[in-house]
Formats: structure tokens, sequence, C-alpha cells
């Protein structure tokens, strides 16, 4: 593998046509990954699913951290010229870190969602779905603290132990999800809730079976729950920087080389969930 301090040195003079690096424990930061080539089609990207270390969710930080160096390395050898941590959990444990050993480069991480809950919130409670590790992070708790101060907003953590995992399977629509999401969902509600964060890049695969959770819960009556996802705002901030920098590729359709390193297949049922295929080039199976 290339020396990682010779790849930082080129990010200066990186070329447009440099690919995009994109990596999460799974299948969940193709939510996000959709978002990207939705906002930015004449990119090419690098994806990343770290299947053999999935979920990270129930991983030390130390261990995160070292992952998201790894992978990284790995990009770097492959002439990225910016990095999207699409992990919720991973930004919390390890961009600070990567941000430090890569100055240079561009690396966008995952924030909650909490800021435009605590805007679009009516009944200022607001509850988060998330993994354990990032309710228990830092990040997260900080940041939590400080907008409830001055929004005069409640954040309702829940923690949402074994959905990643029946995600990862592949049935978004299995009996398992709809009741763990009742388990998540209907307290939260219960409390008053009218905004919820998903804090996590695989719960928007399921956001469909969230609503249709809603919805059981408030029959006969019908009642509006503000959904954010925070993918988007992602997108948007990734294209900024990139044109801030000269580094916007602007011709012909992008490419997408996806790489995981757990089972092939899962990574191919997750690109058939709902990711536009146009442009993907191949997939494969990597040790990293």
């Amino acid at each position: 593998m290339p020396n990682v301090v010779n790849n930082q040195a080129k990010i200066n003079h990186a070329d447009s046509n440099a690919p995009v690096g994109v990596f999460d424990s799974g299948i969940g930061g193709l939510s996000v990954l959709k978002h990207l080539r939705e906002q930015l089609p004449f990119e090419n990207f690098i994806y990343v699913a770290d299947m053999a270390y999935a979920p990270y969710g129930e991983r030390s930080n130390e261990e995160l951290i070292a992952r998201s160096i790894k992978i990284t390395d790995f990009f770097l050898s492959m002439g990225i010229k910016a990095l999207v941590i699409a992990c919720n959990t991973a930004t919390a444990a390890a961009v600070k870190v990567l941000r430090q050993r890569h100055p240079e480069l561009i690396i966008i991480g995952m924030e909650p969602g909490i800021k435009p809950a605590a805007a679009r919130s009516e009944s200022k409670i607001v509850g988060v779905l998330a993994t354990k590790s990032t309710l228990l992070s830092e990040k997260f708790n900080q940041l939590s603290q400080q907008l409830s101060q001055e929004t005069q907003t409640q954040f309702i953590p829940q923690a949402c132990i074994g959905l990643v995992n029946q995600i990862e399977l592949g049935d978004l629509h299995s009996e398992k999800i709809l009741e763990l999401l009742r388990l998540y969902v209907w307290p939260l509600l219960e409390q008053g809730v009218d905004t919820l964060v998903l804090g996590c890049t695989h719960y928007p695969f399921v956001s469909a079976q969230i609503n249709q959770v809603i919805n059981e819960y408030f029959l006969p009556e019908k009642r509006n729950i503000h959904i954010i996802d925070t993918g988007d705002a992602v997108a948007r901030r990734l294209k900024q920087l990139l044109q801030q920098e000269n580094l916007l590729r602007d011709c012909q359709q992008g490419v997408l080389v996806a790489y995981t390193t757990g089972k092939l297949e899962m990574l191919l049922r997750g690109l058939s969930f709902d990711m536009q295929n146009k442009g993907m080039l191949e997939a494969h199976q990597i040790q990293i």
C-alpha cells in the first residue's frame, strides 16, 4: 500500500477526476451515497462496507478509530480527493482523529440532525433514534445539551438495539423489523414527540416502516410526525466544499466501485434496495 504521507501530500493538487471515498459498517451508508450520487452525478465514488466488523454500534471507540484509520489509508491509496464518513457512530468516534491526521483532506461526517429537528419541532420534544455508541458519545451529548439550552427543546434518546442487524439481513418488510420499530418508536410518541431524528444511516431504509408504526399508534386518527434524515445535507455540504476547492467534476456520468470486507452478496443486496446503479462499475470483496 502506498505511503499515506505521500498520498496526503498529493491532496493539495488533487485532480477533479479523483474519486470520493465513502464508508460505513455495512449497507447503511448507501442511503447517504444515494443522496451524493443524486446531487453529484458526475463524481466517481468508492464505497467501502466494513461488514466484517459490523455493527459499529457494538464496537469500542478504540476499535472504531482503528477501523476508520485503516479504511482511510485504503482510500488514500486509491487517490481520493474527499472522504465521507457515512456512519453516525464512526463519525462520533473518529472524525476528529482523521481530521488531525489528514488536515488537507476534505472530510465530512454525519451529524445527528438534532439542530434541524429542534427548528422543526412544534412540541419541542424530539426523539432521537440511534445506536447506543452514538448516544453515549461526547459529540452527541455536548451538542444535545447545548441545543437544549438554546432552543428549550427536550431530546429523548432511544438506542435501537438490534435494528441495524435486521436491516443488514435485507428483508426490510420483515415482522421483526416492525416489532423493533414499535418497541422503540411508540414510547417516544407516548412522551409527546412530534419529530424523529434518524441518527443512523441504516434507518432511512426503513423510513416507510417507521411511518407505518407511527400510523398504527395514532389509529384511528392520523398525526403528522416529522422525520429528519441528514443524508441530503451531507451531499450539499460535499458539493459546496468541492466547488470551493475547484475539485468538482462536471463531465460524464460518474462511476461507482464498491467494496466489502464481508460477504459480497450482502453488499449487492444492499445496492439493490433503492440505489441508482447507473454508472456502477464493479463490486469486490476485500480485506482491510
